[in-house]
């Protein structure tokens, strides 16, 4: 008999992979948390029936989140993981030597739980003297920060169930009041290719131009992810996320990714005439 687990897309959109065997599965206070094993993507996270990463293809997420907001500004020392409780966007900000702090933040003790026994390959780098972990609500948290990091990332699951407050006005206002004076936020912008997700990417770029002074949004592709088409946000209270940026000084870092590098952080942020038009309806 074969075993496969099936995401659905839209009402009539599935995603299928044939799985192995399931590694863990346990209904926590907020959601269901399940990881797998499987022969094309290897082990792979799953949140509520929602695909959050596979070992085969997060490195693509992990890295775009990452590597923009650090390339644009390479003095980030102090930085607030929203969600992310699985590692990978940690495991990226600690291989710059300038990061002092990662203050990650992850409302689901049992997800962190699950990735460290079963998805080392992320989840790993939670050890680290430089990551502190705090289990609670991302959006308390932020209330209760002014002026303190360099770098908000808000590595949130869907704008549904327990990340939904992570999508509000009052979220996104308050990022802006815990960052710094040249602070910069990054956050997981959705998908704009079905109907549902783009209204929610519309929602939550809305709010964050109405919080920042520079908003701007930027593309990759993801196998696993809904329609393979995903956005990021990048918000800023100073630098503009490729004018002025000194390229050739982060690839003097010489660091190790597969997925990122300057010309394709350029040219992600030049969007489907598609998207563009759905970003102009929300913007002005």
């Amino acid at each position: 008999m074969e075993l496969w687990f099936s995401e659905q897309h839209t009402p009539n959109v599935k995603f299928s992979i044939k799985v192995d065997r399931q590694l863990f599965s346990e209904t926590s206070e907020f959601q269901r948390v399940d990881i797998f094993d499987s022969a094309e993507f290897g082990r792979f996270l799953v949140l509520d029936g929602c695909m959050m990463l596979t070992e085969k293809d997060e490195f693509i997420y992990h890295e775009m989140i990452s590597h923009v907001p650090m390339c644009v500004n390479p003095k980030i020392k102090n930085v607030l993981l929203v969600g992310g409780g699985d590692g990978g966007t940690a495991r990226e900000l600690l291989k710059y030597d300038t990061v002092e702090n990662i203050d990650l933040v992850e409302i689901d003790e049992t997800v962190v739980r699950a990735c460290k026994k079963f998805l080392p390959q992320t989840a790993a780098c939670l050890d680290n003297p430089r990551v502190k972990i705090f289990f609670e609500d991302g959006l308390k948290f932020v209330r209760r920060r002014e002026n303190e990091y360099d770098l908000i990332i808000v590595d949130s699951t869907d704008p549904f169930g327990p990340g939904e407050g992570l999508f509000t006005k009052e979220f996104y206002g308050n990022c802006c009041n815990a960052l710094k004076s040249d602070g910069i936020m990054v956050n997981q912008h959705e998908n704009p290719y079905y109907k549902k997700d783009a209204v929610a990417m519309q929602r939550a770029h809305k709010r964050i131009v109405s919080s920042f002074p520079i908003s701007r949004v930027y593309q990759l592709h993801i196998p696993t992810y809904p329609s393979g088409h995903w956005l990021f946000g990048f918000a800023s209270k100073k630098f503009h996320p490729i004018a002025g940026v000194n390229f050739e000084s982060w690839k003097s870092l010489n660091l190790q990714t597969n997925y990122y590098n300057p010309k394709l952080h350029k040219g992600a942020f030049a969007l489907p005439s598609y998207v563009e038009k759905l970003l102009r309806e929300v913007e002005d």
